[in-house]
C-alpha cells in the first residue's frame, strides 16, 4: 500500500501541470444543470474530508478518480467515481476505505437535499411543517411549540452522519430516510414522538436523551419504528403471532389479519395447529378434510400478494405442533417433487416442539401423530393448548386408544423423524424448532392462558387466543459495540421507556393485536454488537462468566426499568396473578435461583419485592432479534452471535459491498469467525445469555461441511450427521428456547438461504 502511495504522490506532482490544462477543457454538470469547469481543488477538498481521521491516504483515492473523468460528466458522476474507487481498495489490510464510501454517500445525500429542498441542515422547524402540511410527518410532532422545535434542532450534530460505512449508509439511506430528509432530521422527529406521551414538563429533555442515544448508535428502533413513526398511518409493531381455530370463519379472519400485518411491514406467526389433519371429517364426511397444506398455501400467496406497498413480499411463519398428523407433509412442503399445489415456497415452516417428543428422539421410541379434530370429537381434549406434565399424561393416554377409539393416526420412530426434520434443515435451512414446554415453563401470565408458537424470527412469543388475542411485540436493540459499562443502566432504562411509549404511539392493523397490546404491553429490549463487546475486551464466545455478567446487568436494568415505569403509570393488565405478582422474576424463576446464580445477588431480593408492591409495566420485556439488515445501519455486528467472517464481501442489486465489523483494524484476531467457529460454543454462549433474557433469543446455528475445519487433526473429516444431531440436541438440553435458521457452509463459500424477516431487523 505504501508503494502504491508513494507512485500516486510522484504522479500528481510530475503531472500537475499536464492535468491541469487537460483539466480546463473538461465541463462538468452541477446537480443543478449548470455547467462549470471542473475544479480539482474542489474534488480534493471532498476527498480530504472523507479520508478525515481513518487509516487511508486521500491521494490513493484522487489518483485513481484521474483517469475517470470527462467533458460532460456531471457531479454525481464524480462522486459516485469517488465512491467506487474507495470500495476497490477496501480490503481485509485497509478496512477504512468502507467509511470513505460511506461519507461520500451521505455527501451525495447533504448535496442532493440542498438541491432540492435550498437548504440542508440548520432549520428543523421549516422542515417539521412542511412535512406535516403536506402529509408527509404524523401531525402530532406538533405537540411541541415553533419554539421546542426549534431548540430541537439545535441538538443535531450533522458529524454523527459521517459515522456510516458504506452499506449502512446505503441502507439507512434507501430503507428508512422519507423525501427530502435527512437522518438526523428522521432521528430527531422519531425521538419527539416518542417523548410526546410524556408528561409536558418531561418531554423535552427525555426527547434529548431519546434522540442523543438513537444518532450516536447507542440504541436501535426496530424497523417498523424507525420507517413507520413519522408516517400519519404506520404500524410501529415488529412481531405478531396469532392462532387459527378450526372453522372457515377463523381461517379468513387469520388470512385477512396476516394482509393487514404484511401491508404494515410487520412479521407474523400463524398457528395452525387446531385445523383438522388430512383425511380428517368435514360435514360427518370421513377423508373430507385436505388438512393443514391448502390453508397454509393461502397464507403463502396472501404474504406474496400484500408485499408492503411494494418493497418486499411480506413475511409468514407457520408454526405446527410435532404431534400433528400433517407433519410429514409440513416437512415435505417446500421440496421439489409431489403435488405442487400442495407446496408453499414463501412460508417459513415452523415445529412447536414438545420435551416428550425430545425424550424420545433420545431413547429411539415410537411417536404417533394424530389429528386433532377427532381427539377433540371423541376425547374431548384440545391437544394444542396442553404442555408441560399435562400434555405428556393426556399424550399417553391417547397413545394407548390408537388403532381402536382413535383411528387416524400414523406413528414413527421419533429419532427417523428427527432425522427427517434435519434432512431438511440441512437442505432449505428450515424447519425452525421452537421448544414448546421450555417457553411455557418460563411464561409469567400461565394463569391467562398458554404461548401456541413463535414469531417469525423466534425471539419474540407470548401468549394467544384465538380470534380475542394475537401477540403483538415493540422491538429496539442495545448496541453493545458503542455502549461503555457505566452507561448499560442509563441506556436500558431509555431502552423499555421507549417501547413502553411506543404501545401508545401505534396503531395495530386489527382489534385482537390492540387488546393484546393493552393486556399485557410486550416490549422486547434486544442487544446486537456482542461479538464487537467481546473483540475490544480480547474476550471470545467462550467467556461465559463475562457475557453472564454482561446480560445480568441488560436483565437487571431491563427489569427494574419496567417496574419503576409501573409506579409511575401502573402495571399491566393481566398482573395480578402472574408470576410477576408472586415474586418470581427473569423465566419465572424464584428469587433463590438468583441468590444461587447472579453476580450481585441482593438486588434481585430488593426487586422482587418492587415488582410485588408496585407490579411492572411490561410482561415480556427483552428479546433479542436477528437485526440482519439493521445491524448494519448500526455499523456493529448482528445480534449476540459472531461474525460470519472478519472481512467479505456482499452482493448487492448494483456490485459487491465489503463488510467488516467496526473493530477488526485493531481487533482484527479477537474476532471468531462463525463459519469456522464450533457451534456448541455457540450454543454455551446463548444458553448462558437466555437465563437472562425474558422472552427468546434469535438462534441461527451454521455448520461447515468442508474437511477439516473443526477437526484440525483430521483434515479429511467432515461434519457427519451426528455431530450436527448431537448439536441440535444439545440446545434442547441446555435451555435454549428455539433454533432459528440452519445454515451452511460448503466448498469454501457461504450456502444462505433466503431470510424475509421483514420486521426483526430492528
Amino acid at each position: 500500500m505504501q508503494q502504491t502511495i508513494s507512485i500516486a504522490e510522484s504522479y500528481l506532482e510530475e503531472n500537475d501541470k499536464i492535468k491541469s490544462e487537460k483539466n480546463s477543457n473538461i465541463k462538468v454538470i452541477s446537480r443543478d444543470g449548470t455547467k462549470t469547469p471542473l475544479d480539482i481543488a474542489r474534488i480534493r477538498s471532498v476527498v480530504d474530508w472523507a479520508c478525515a481521521g481513518l487509516n487511508v491516504n486521500a491521494i490513493a483515492l484522487e489518483a485513481g478518480l484521474t483517469t475517470r473523468l470527462r467533458n460532460g460528466i456531471t457531479s454525481r458522476e464524480i462522486q459516485d467515481n469517488l465512491i467506487n474507487c474507495a470500495l476497490e481498495m477496501c480490503s481485509p489490510e485497509q478496512p477504512d476505505w468502507r467509511y470513505v464510501a460511506g461519507r461520500l454517500h451521505v455527501w451525495n445525500l447533504w448535496k442532493d437535499t440542498l438541491v432540492s429542498r435550498g437548504y440542508q441542515y440548520g432549520d428543523y422547524e421549516r422542515t417539521v411543517s412542511t412535512k406535516v402540511n403536506s402529509g408527509i410527518y404524523d401531525e402530532r410532532i406538533l405537540t411541541y411549540s415553533t419554539e421546542e422545535l426549534k431548540e430541537a434542532g439545535t441538538w443535531i450534530d450533522e458529524k454523527w452522519d459521517t459515522d456510516y460505512d458504506y452499506a449502512g449508509a446505503v441502507l439507512l439511506t434507501k430503507r428508512y430516510l422519507l423525501p427530502e430528509e435527512l437522518p438526523q432530521e428522521a432521528f430527531l422527529t422519531c425521538a419527539l414522538l416518542l417523548a410526546s406521551v410524556e408528561e409536558p414538563q418531561k418531554r423535552m429533555a427525555l426527547a434529548k436523551e431519546f434522540y442523543q442515544a438513537i444518532a450516536t448508535r447507542k440504541i436501535s428502533l426496530a424497523t417498523p419504528i424507525l420507517a413507520n413513526l413519522r408516517n400519519p398511518e404506520g404500524s410501529l409493531t415488529s412481531c405478531f403471532i396469532t392462532a387459527i381455530d378450526d372453522n372457515l370463519e377463523s381461517i379468513f379472519e387469520e388470512v385477512a389479519n396476516t394482509a393487514r400485518i404484511s401491508k404494515n411491514g410487520g412479521g407474523v406467526g400463524v398457528n395452525v395447529s387446531r385445523i383438522r389433519a388430512t383425511g380428517s371429517w368435514v360435514m360427518d364426511k370421513k377423508n373430507a378434510s385436505g388438512g393443514v397444506i391448502p390453508w397454509i398455501k393461502i397464507l403463502n400467496d396472501t404474504a406474496i400478494a400484500v408485499n408492503q406497498g411494494g418493497r418486499r413480499a411480506g413475511a409468514v411463519t407457520v408454526s405446527l405442533d410435532i404431534w400433528h398428523l400433517d407433519v410429514p407433509e409440513f416437512l415435505e412442503m417446500q421440496t421439489e417433487n409431489g403435488d405442487q399445489r400442495r407446496k408453499a415456497y414463501d412460508v417459513f415452516p415452523q415445529l412447536v416442539v414438545s420435551d416428550e417428543f425430545m425424550r424420545r428422539v433420545v431413547e429411539k421410541e415410537e411417536w404417533t401423530f394424530v389429528d386433532p379434530y377427532e381427539i377433540r370429537k371423541k376425547l374431548g381434549i384440545e391437544l394444542t393448548e396442553l404442555w408441560g406434565e399435562e400434555f405428556e399424561y393426556w399424550y399417553r393416554i391417547i397413545e394407548q386408544k390408537v388403532g381402536t377409539e382413535i383411528v387416524l393416526y400414523k406413528q414413527i420412530n421419533a429419532r427417523e423423524l428427527f432425522k427427517n426434520i434435519m434432512r431438511s434443515q440441512l437442505e432449505t435451512g428450515m424447519p425452525y424448532l421452537w421448544f414448546k414446554d421450555t417457553v411455557n415453563r418460563a411464561n409469567p401470565n400461565k394463569h391467562d392462558g398458554y404461548i401456541p408458537g413463535g414469531n417469525l424470527c423466534q425471539e419474540s412469543f407470548s401468549n394467544v387466543k384465538a380470534g380475542e388475542l394475537a401477540h403483538s411485540c415493540n422491538l429496539n436493540s442495545l448496541n453493545l459495540a458503542n455502549i461503555e459499562t457505566e452507561e448499560i443502566e442509563a441506556i436500558c432504562k431509555l431502552a423499555v421507556r421507549i417501547l413502553d411509549n411506543t404501545i401508545e404511539l401505534t396503531n395495530p392493523p386489527f382489534p385482537e393485536a390492540k387488546k393484546h397490546n393493552q393486556r399485557y404491553r410486550t416490549i422486547g429490549v434486544g442487544s446486537m454488537g456482542l461479538a464487537d463487546w467481546l473483540a475490544k475486551r480480547r474476550l471470545g464466545f467462550e467467556n461465559l462468566s463475562e457475557i453472564s455478567c454482561l446480560f445480568e446487568e441488560i436483565g437487571y436494568w431491563c427489569t427494574r426499568a419496567s417496574m419503576e415505569l409501573a409506579k409511575e403509570r401502573g402495571a399491566y393488565d393481566a398482573f395480578e396473578g402472574s408470576e410477576w405478582s408472586k415474586g418470581k422474576l427473569i423465566g419465572s424463576r424464584p428469587v433463590e435461583w438468583f441468590l444461587e446464580n447472579a453476580n450481585n445477588k441482593q438486588r434481585w431480593v430488593e426487586l422482587s419485592q418492587d415488582i410485588q408492591t408496585y407490579g411492572i409495566r411490561n410482561s415480556h420485556i427483552t428479546a433479542i432479534a436477528p437485526n440482519t439488515s439493521s445491524s448494519l445501519v448500526q455499523g456493529c455486528s448482528a445480534s449476540v452471535l459472531p461474525v460470519y467472517s472478519r472481512f467479505f464481501y456482499d452482493k448487492w442489486a448494483k456490485g459487491t459491498v465489503p463488510i467488516a465489523p467496526p473493530f477488526i483494524d485493531e481487533y482484527f484476531w479477537f474476532y471468531q469467525e462463525n463459519k469456522t467457529l464450533d457451534q456448541k460454543k455457540v450454543i454455551e454462549a446463548v444458553a448462558t445469555i437466555q437465563k437472562w433474557i425474558d422472552t427468546g433469543i434469535s438462534m441461527e446455528l451454521l455448520f461447515n461441511l468442508n474437511h477439516g475445519v473443526y477437526f484440525p487433526e483430521e483434515p479429511q473429516r467432515t461434519l457427519n450427521a451426528k455431530d450436527i444431531f448431537e448439536t441440535l440436541l444439545m440446545a434442547w438440553q441446555k435451555g435454549c428456547k428455539a433454533i432459528y435458521y440452519i445454515r451452511t457452509v460448503q466448498r469454501d463459500s457461504f450456502q444462505e438461504s433466503n431470510n424475509n424477516c421483514s420486521a426483526c431487523t430492528n
